[in-house]
């Protein structure tokens, strides 16, 4: 039987952080400075950053395709910028935490968002007139009004309330604890566009309610495409040509002439999609044809995003940033192994009935408590359940406020009272192999090592290899942009660096990383 560990773990590693930037004089002049930077300081490198994640590709993806693909986008982007190989996602490395973490400079323990569906002590359920404390926010197609549709919305009725507040409704944003790079660019002049996944993600427009201007989210869950790798490229589709029209200088529509953006976030959803269903061949990471045509899919997509900033004249003056919010895994499907959930339940709630108030399942386990004076006892009872639910680390009680909060401890009430790092392999799930072959999630090399490359104005050639991590993505944008980095309230909490540079300064260059 496996042995309790009840360890803190050291998610973020420290390092010394800054955008490779050149000298002073190289920055553009206020006469280069177009309609939608008018507003960047002269110390801008940049007058557009679009940010892009293929969700649930891995560095070692990127590897092999670069090797198989040299004349690729993604290998042209590599040749030309700067490749972060030892890059960290989230963790949790779900969707809503990796894109907080890349638009906020923060981790779960000052955005205050754990997972996409998280528990808060704080708030009362949907329609519940505020009659009792403690309830689900569900920000996932679960918060839709129709999730089978792709255009669709919000459902007021399926929002948590809160109470301290006239038992207002509680959207997204308003569940959010901190600023965004959005809100800090609309501040500064600056447009911004974002395409994603879900009507919840106008989470990025900030606790303002404000930061987003161009704000696209058709639901990924709508006609079957999360089962269906060619229907999930049609729905990327969608966003891809949004993403040019903005880069044309239109809306998303492309029926109304605003300006090109100074920040356009996007992300992809084949390659996630082309894990769960085409998966690997084998354990060293072979895509299967499935799989390899997805990452196609992606790459010629990338390809056509470059080549109409370029048509623009826009290269030159944009950052590109192209990562992943998450990993998937497993990548050897002979280890992989399905665990139904409801066997943690039961075993939580046999310490006490009713005990369990969520559980949030992937390749992790997140697991609330309505008395959060028992975690003890429900590690105590899923460590002698440990074989049978697959369970690897277990980590509980103080434990949890040291993985997450350190000193930061304003987000208490929605912190996981219990985590079950399984075994490697392990999914839990109710699906079989061939619905769902790989999940995210986890702590896991899998689940965390994500690609990162930065190429642009300013930006080094080369190859970093310290360790990094998506939150010092945030900053970074905002410094190409000529913004400041510290008006992002997690990057002040978290002391968030910039990412460092592919060679050292240069002479000129006196630029410690240090946002004052």
């Amino acid at each position: 039987m496996r042995k309790l560990q009840l360890l803190p773990l050291l998610l973020f590693l420290p390092g010394a952080i800054a955008l490779a930037a050149g000298c002073s004089a190289n920055d553009p002049t206020p006469e280069q400075a177009d309609q939608t930077s008018s507003a960047l300081s002269h110390h801008a490198k940049a007058k557009h950053v679009v940010l892009l994640s293929i969700d649930g590709f891995h560095q070692f993806d990127l590897a092999k395709y670069i090797l198989a693909h040299p004349t690729s986008a993604l290998a042209g982007l590599v040749n030309r910028g700067t490749q972060y190989t030892n890059t960290t996602s989230s963790r949790p490395s779900d969707s809503f935490p990796g894109t907080l973490a890349m638009t906020t400079g923060g981790s779960p323990a000052s955005t205050g968002v754990y997972y996409d569906v998280a528990w808060d002590d704080n708030l009362s359920p949907p329609g519940s007139a505020c009659a009792t404390r403690g309830a689900i926010a569900a920000f996932d197609g679960q918060a839709n009004v129709d999730d089978t549709l792709v255009t669709t919305s919000i459902d007021p009725a399926k929002l948590p309330l809160d109470p301290d507040h006239g038992c207002s409704l509680v959207y997204p944003h308003n569940f959010l604890k901190v600023n965004t790079i959005f809100e800090v660019a609309k501040a500064g002049g600056v447009r911004t566009a974002v395409s994603d996944k879900h009507p919840t993600y106008e989470i990025l427009r900030g606790p303002s309610g404000t930061g987003i201007d161009d704000l696209f989210t058709p639901e990924n869950d709508a006609n079957g495409a999360k089962k269906n790798i060619a229907k999930m490229e049609a729905y990327d589709e969608t966003k891809v040509q949004a993403v040019l029209n903005e880069i044309d200088g239109y809306d998303h529509t492309r029926t109304t002439q605003v300006g090109v953006p100074g920040i356009v976030m996007m992300n992809f959803q084949s390659a996630n999609i082309g894990e769960k269903v085409g998966g690997y061949a084998d354990a060293a990471g072979n895509p299967t044809p499935e799989l390899s045509g997805a990452f196609d899919y992606v790459d010629g997509a990338l390809g056509r995003i470059f080549a109409e900033l370029a048509t623009q004249n826009l290269t030159d003056s944009t950052v590109v940033i192209v990562t992943a919010k998450h990993g998937d895994s497993p990548v050897d499907l002979a280890s992989r192994r399905a665990i139904d959930p409801a066997l943690v339940d039961a075993v939580v709630n046999g310490v006490q009935p009713g005990l369990l108030a969520l559980n949030t399942p992937d390749t992790i386990e997140l697991l609330w408590l309505k008395d959060h004076s028992r975690a003890a006892d429900v590690a105590t009872a899923l460590q002698a359940n440990a074989a049978a639910l697959g369970i690897e680390t277990i980590y509980a009680g103080s434990q949890i406020s040291n993985i997450f909060d350190g000193d930061l401890a304003f987000a208490g009430n929605r912190r996981p009272d219990v985590i079950i790092q399984p075994v490697p392999g392990v999914i839990y799930t109710t699906s079989g192999v061939s619905a769902k072959k790989v999940e995210h999630g986890g702590f896991s090399e899998e689940n965390t090592h994500v690609p990162l490359i930065v190429a642009g104005p300013h930006v080094k050639v080369g190859t970093v290899t310290q360790a990094v991590d998506l939150r010092q993505v945030a900053p970074t944008i905002l410094e190409a942009l000529g913004l400041k980095p510290r008006e992002l309230r997690a990057v002040r909490l978290e002391h968030t660096r910039r990412l460092p540079k592919a060679q050292p300064h240069d002479d000129c260059d006196d630029d410690d990383g240090d946002d004052d």
